[in-house]
């Protein structure tokens, strides 16, 4: 970060970070006891400011941060006493406060594999030489109209000279925002007018781009050459006009030029007003924010020291007559994690900690297995651990319930949609909102006894009870469950404990000679037709891959889990003593597995057990697998360990299948353990299956799923960046070479690619079987669903079920909620649905709700969504419209849908990084755009941004597609202005000159402000830059000028200020992280004044560097 930015950069939040750690700082060199200000200010300067090679803030604002929250308090004679009652919660996500030179590499997306630690760098491209005119112009174009719309929009759109441009609508921060609910032409007056003392010259007026939707006029049609006289007090209309046909929204940049005679020698000065009109429906208006957004401040401090108050835990819910035999140990998590993580943000160092540092840049290998994974899940936890605290609410109040007043009612909106997951027998802790503020606090830990849409039933103690009365405001903490963790870290211990290498790192066969696959008689006739799904049950049966696991790798469509099904039968059938455990990492994916298995009529059901978790609700289990489950009315109840073993097939998901080795199941039971959409677990997750149940030796382990769709969602950066977010699935696809394709494709005794889609139209599958899957998937759908829409008559094109309908909208957020929604896509999204459920022509049949689904990247835009169609007249009425499902990429993975919409949001390209680097949305995530296009099997609908989208290279491709296809409907990007357009018009207006004499303003008067405060003769440079940056924009009431260096080049330029040569030292030392931004800002205002520098002084990584600050701008 740049030094001269940093004060306006750090927030509250970061200042009582810094002084947390100086507190810290003290403790840890025994000088806790000191109080007076000027000596822990010198510490401070002297010792802490620099440790890390990090400039933190000055001591004053520090200290004024902490007094004002209360960690510290300071006497009138001169001492300081901090408060120490605060413990620090670091976030994984917060980067540095400052570039540092060895950063780290930035974090991976979930599933990603990871570079190799020692990868080289590639080296950067060579200094290119001196730029054509055009290129020239466009590169400084592109920075004008950026400094128009950023840096110095201060400059452009303050009113000046006495010269006022206004509108019949309200301007705010150089805005108009013009709203129309009907594709008719909208006019607005913009105003021109003299509030000066001397007349001025009205001589040209321009917008920035191309108006496809506007139109500008006026009376006297304004020109250079026909530049209009405004007398004093005299005001001038201009009109614009605007219309669009199509939804969304349109902007435009207006600029007016002036000047104070007409003489060619007076320089021009400009005024610039933004246009944001947005063509909406009625219902679209109603989904805009419904408060502005503020985001809400995560408290990363929690009290050192509190008394929980242990609450009542459900009565026993779960009648367990399987004993626990094998412990599970807590697995705490060590205290040096948190500062850990910022060792790998590179904010920290801590030489102590340089070995678990190099234990995780090291490679996955069986002698690092146990030490690696559980660092890796500590990381996670510790991330985990901050995450939940998102979802704690202050003030909230909670009444006894009125069927059992031991229990008290907490509303928690959300809740019915994991956010947070809350599931019976976890626990909140509740403290007294009086209470909150306390040096020690109590905290009352209330059980889950019920999860009832949005609101959970809670059991205290006595103690609460005693005192309570109805509507009592509480704070609200969440905690993380720790089961499923700690079941993970035994279970890679328990790996290699009981030496699973040869099936977590397979190098073969045993067999030398694998005998040929049996021949079988496949209950699913369906598989005699599919020679892949009939080759992977067969070598399956053999155990071609042992000890190895065998993989079935399944794209979209292609009968994955028919095949697992019909695997699991033929074992039970014809391998004598053959015992099965099935798995899936989610309820609903180990519920199919079970269901397929009991209605499939050649397994006899009762062999057949459903294994559900203590905390599973009996409401939420289907009827169908009831009589075949531990559920007998509403409660769960575990079978002793003898009953269990007595049925053939077992089916849980991965976590219950820890509560198998904790009872004590022998090693070998299972002769068989398959784990479906193994993809989506982490690798310790799919080995809590395997770890203490599997015999290495003789047992077959069979993991299917999709590499290419989405992986395990994770939290801490630093765990998918080091290869937690790796499936086993996807590692063993990647990394062993038993895996891996050749020249004449997979080796089948080990994996079987299935390449039959029976669900999509072959456009649907074109794309996404082109780029993931090499092109070898056939499209095998039943023509009579798959070709439904072919005809359908708002199609684009006929024939061709897949449409791209562009629509330019705007990201917006509301309230404290982070996420993104567009209303602009709503509305689009609306109006396919009215065609979609209204239709039944052309033979086509009328659809259901339930064979719908909308997809949409970010919550907020997903509650819009199901918030329109409740207020729609016409939607809200269909029969089954309840059934219609909107819901997220991940929630709709494993399912399908006759039609697929889907809503992408984003619209804004300064959110893109924020996407990229939080693992959201569709850009730059290829395994999300991959799951959300395959769900369809009749017709695609996407809509979206065409402009922004095309910046990725996968949603490129599709777009283009789309046009080629002429599937491509909405905003017309074929009549996008040529950038040397803009250009010409950017550089007419030479606003390049303006820009160099506002900055050399701002100068002046910084000058005057040194005289004020008789400061005058101070000359550091790095002095001034401080009082520039902390003190010269309060005086303005907090403006934002441009950067010190800016400034002095440019009374330097002005012959108002020199340089000594330290002064310039900047120019002639190396480019680096520590400099790059400053060095960037300077050279391209250099540029500007005609100053040009030999950029070849800087050293060869100076391309590379300024790409990604061009990218990060």
């Amino acid at each position: 970060m740049n030094r001269k930015n940093r004060k306006n950069q750090l927030s509250k939040d970061d200042l009582r970070a810094v002084g947390c750690d100086f507190i810290e700082f003290l403790a840890e060199s025994k000088r806790r006891s000191i109080t007076d200000r000027t000596i822990l200010k010198n510490i401070y300067n002297e010792e802490f400011r620099h440790r890390d090679g990090v400039r933190d803030p000055n001591f004053s604002s520090v200290l004024f941060v902490l007094r004002n929250c209360s960690n510290a308090r300071i006497t009138r004679s001169g001492h300081v006493y901090f408060n120490s009652n605060v413990r620090v919660l670091h976030d994984q996500w917060h980067r540095p406060r400052r570039k540092q030179q060895n950063q780290a590499t930035p974090p991976l997306s979930n599933g990603s594999s990871p570079p190799p630690p020692t990868a080289q760098v590639p080296d950067p491209p060579s200094v290119p030489g001196p730029e054509d005119g055009v290129r020239g112009r466009r590169k400084l174009s592109k920075a004008l109209l950026k400094r128009i719309n950023t840096t110095e929009r201060s400059v452009f759109i303050s009113d000046k000279s006495g010269v006022r441009v206004s509108s019949e609508l309200q301007i705010e921060d150089g805005m108009i925002q013009l709203f129309v609910e009907k594709a008719e032409i909208c006019e607005l007056k913009l105003f021109v007018e003299n509030t000066g003392q001397d007349a001025v010259y009205f001589t040209y007026y321009t917008a920035l781009h191309w108006l496809q939707y506007f139109t500008l006029e006026d009376s006297r049609r304004v020109t250079r050459n026909n530049p209009l006289r405004l007398e004093p007090c005299e005001k001038y209309e201009v009109t614009l006009r605007f219309k669009a046909e199509q939804i969304g929204v349109y902007p435009a940049t207006l600029a007016f030029e002036f000047k104070e005679n007409t003489q060619p020698a007076t320089r021009p000065f400009h005024i610039v007003r933004f246009i944001q009109a947005e063509y909406r429906s009625e219902l679209a208006a109603l989904l805009g924010p419904e408060a502005p957004f503020r985001p809400k401040r995560l408290e990363t401090y929690e009290p050192a020291r509190c008394n929980i108050d242990e609450g009542v835990p459900p009565e026993s819910f779960a009648r367990n007559l399987l004993k626990f035999v094998v412990p599970l140990d807590n697995y705490t998590r060590p205290s040096y994690i948190s500062d850990l993580a910022e060792v790998l943000k590179g904010s920290r160092s801590f030489p102590k900690l340089q070995e678990q540092k190099s234990l995780l840049e090291s490679d996955l290998g069986f002698h690092n297995y146990k030490e690696r994974f559980d660092l890796l899940l500590y990381l996670e936890e510790d991330q985990m651990r901050l995450d939940i605290k998102r979802y704690n609410k202050d003030d909230v109040s909670m009444v006894k319930d009125c069927e059992n007043k031991r229990l008290l009612v907490l509303e928690l909106p959300g809740v019915s949609e994991n956010r947070p997951s809350v599931l019976r027998g976890d626990h909140l802790l509740l403290t007294k909102s009086e209470e909150v503020q306390l040096s020690t606090v109590t905290k009352y830990k209330g059980y889950v006894h019920r999860v009832e849409l949005d609101q959970v039933k809670l059991g205290f103690s006595r103690r609460l009870l005693d005192g309570f009365i109805d509507n009592m405001k509480f704070r609200v903490e969440f905690t993380v469950n720790r089961l499923p963790l700690k079941l993970q870290h035994r279970a890679v211990h328990m790996a290699v404990q009981h030496e699973l290498r040869d099936v977590l790192f397979p190098v073969g066969s045993r067999s030398v000679t694998p005998e040929s696959p049996p021949a079988l008689r496949l209950f699913d006739q369906k598989l005699d037709k599919n020679p892949e799904q009939k080759n992977a049950v067969c070598n399956i049966v053999a155990g071609t891959s042992k000890p190895a696991p065998y993989l079935v790798f399944g794209p979209p469509g292609t009968g994955k889990t028919v095949t697992i099904v019909e695997a699991i039968k033929q074992v039970e059938k014809n391998i004598p003593g053959a015992y099965i455990l099935a798995c899936a990492p989610s309820n609903s994916a180990a519920d199919q597995l079970c269901e397929k298995l009991i209605t499939s009529e050649h397994v006899d059901a009762r062999k057949i057990y459903r294994v559900y978790a203590s905390s599973r609700n009996p409401k939420d289990i289907l009827k169908v697998l009831e009589k075949n489950s531990n559920v007998e009315g509403n409660t769960i109840i575990f079978p002793c360990k003898e009953d269990l073993m007595s049925y053939k097939i077992l089916v849980s998901t991965l976590v219950t299948a820890g509560r198998l080795v904790s009872g004590g199941f022998p090693i070998g039971h299972f002769s068989h353990i398959f784990v479906d959409e193994a993809g989506h677990a982490v690798e310790p997750e799919a080995i809590i299956s395997v770890a203490g149940l599997l015999n290495a030796e003789t047992g077959q382990l069979v993991l299917a799923g999709d590499p290419k769709q989405l992986g395990p969602i994770l939290r801490s950066p630093f765990a998918i960046r080091y290869g937690l977010g790796l499936s086993l699935l996807e590692r063993l696809m990647t990394q062993n070479e038993l895996y891996q394709k050749g020249t004449t494709g997979y080796d089948n005794r080990y994996v079987t690619k299935l390449l039959r889609n029976y669900r999509s139209h072959p456009s649907i599958l074109k794309i996404p079987n082109e780029m993931f899957y090499d092109g070898e998937l056939v499209a095998c759908a039943d023509e009579m669903i798959s070709h439904q829409y072919c005809m359908w008559e708002h199609l684009p094109k006929s024939g061709f079920p897949v449409i791209f309908h562009g629509v330019i909208g705007k990201d917006e957020r509301e309230s404290n909620s982070p996420s993104f929604f567009n209303t602009s896509e709503i509305d689009i999204i609306i109006d396919y649905m009215k065609k979609l459920l209204t239709q039944a022509k052309k033979g086509i049949a009328k659809i259901s709700p339930k064979e719908i689904g909308i997809i949409a990247p970010y919550r907020k835009q997903v509650e819009k969504i199901r918030k329109a169609i409740k207020l729609h007249r016409e939607l809200k009425s269909f029969l089954g419209i309840e059934e219609l499902k909107v819901g997220s990429v991940e929630e709709f993975q494993g399912q399908e849908r006759k039609v697929i919409i889907v809503s992408t949001v984003r619209s804004d390209k300064k959110h893109i990084i924020l996407d990229e680097t939080f693992n959201i949305g569709f850009l730059k995530n290829e395994k999300r755009f991959n799951v959300a296009v395959t769900r369809a099997k009749s017709l695609l609908i996407m809509v979206g941004n065409p402009i922004i989208l095309r910046t990725d290279a996968t949603w490129g491709r599709f777009i283009n597609y789309c046009i080629e296809e002429e599937g491509y409907t909405g905003y017309d990007i074929s009549n996008l202005e040529e950038t040397d357009a803009v250009v010409e018009r950017l550089l007419a207006l030479n606003i390049r000159e303006e820009i160099i004499a506002a900055v050399h303003t701002i100068g002046l008067d910084f000058i005057e402000m040194l005289e004020e405060t008789n400061r005058r003769a101070i000359t550091d440079r790095n002095t001034l830059g401080d009082i520039y940056n902390e003190e010269f924009p309060d005086r303005d009431g907090g403006v934002k000028h441009p950067n010190f260096s800016r400034v002095i080049f440019a009374m330097r330029n002005a012959n108002k200020a020199r340089l000594s040569r330290s002064g310039r030292s900047l120019l002639q030392s190396p480019l680096g992280f520590h400099n790059y931004a400053e060095c960037f800002d300077l050279l391209l205002y250099l540029e500007e004044c005609k100053m040009h520098v030999d950029i070849k002084r800087y050293n060869k990584d100076q391309v590379t560097l300024l790409k990604d600050y061009d990218h990060q701008s």
